[in-house]
């Protein structure tokens, strides 16, 4: 059985319009996408990890400072509320999902240093060797807090960019319409000035 001439140059054609949409950018969008949704993972994640430390940072000052009720009871309702606000992959592209999210990791921060400068009152607490290793183990949380948002936020940009930019923005008029601008963290009026903690 021989080839035609045909057969040969269709053969020929779908291999080189494979290649050239490959090479083109119509993977872009969808790679850019899924790369900001494994940071956005990660920064959840750094989250969790914090909400999994503040108990027993809790039950160890709680141990020394019984009279801080107050801001003990603060720390447990923020993470309270911070673990149960969730933002899935498919939410991304909700600003107002997103300030939701972070208003209430933002609370929750505002109490952890509230609770770290209880510590000034409490001598023993200090030194106490529990709470030296929780306090570094929240500091490093908190660094790599900051390191997955800067991370999802330079995601963000390179997927949102995409969209917008040729050629993407022709992929996405014809093959991505579904695909939205995922939203951004952005800093609130609180962020401009730390937490007061004394050591």
């Amino acid at each position: 059985m021989t080839l035609s001439f045909s057969m040969i140059r269709a053969g020929f054609v779908a291999i080189l319009l494979g290649l050239t949409v490959s090479a083109c950018g119509y993977n872009t969008i969808p790679t850019a996408e899924e790369q900001a949704k494994a940071k956005w993972a990660d920064v959840q994640n750094n989250y969790q990890r914090r909400a999994d430390l503040i108990p027993n940072l809790v039950a160890t000052v709680q141990g020394y400072a019984k009279q801080e009720r107050e801001v003990l009871t603060a720390v447990i309702e923020a993470r309270a509320k911070a673990t149960q606000i969730k933002i899935d992959a498919s939410q991304l592209t909700d600003p107002d999902k997103l300030k939701q999210f972070q208003d209430a990791q933002n609370q929750l921060s505002g109490a952890l240093g509230r609770l770290i400068a209880v510590s000034e009152n409490y001598p023993d607490l200090k030194s106490n060797q529990n709470f030296l290793a929780l306090q570094s183990q929240l500091e490093g949380t908190e660094n790599r807090i900051a390191v997955a948002r800067r991370d999802y936020i330079e995601a963000v940009r390179v997927y949102n960019t995409e969209l917008k930019t040729f050629p993407g923005v022709l992929w996405a008029a014809v093959f991505f319409r579904g695909n939205k601008p995922m939203a951004e963290f952005t800093a609130n009026e609180t962020a401009k000035t730390p937490p007061p903690v004394k050591f």
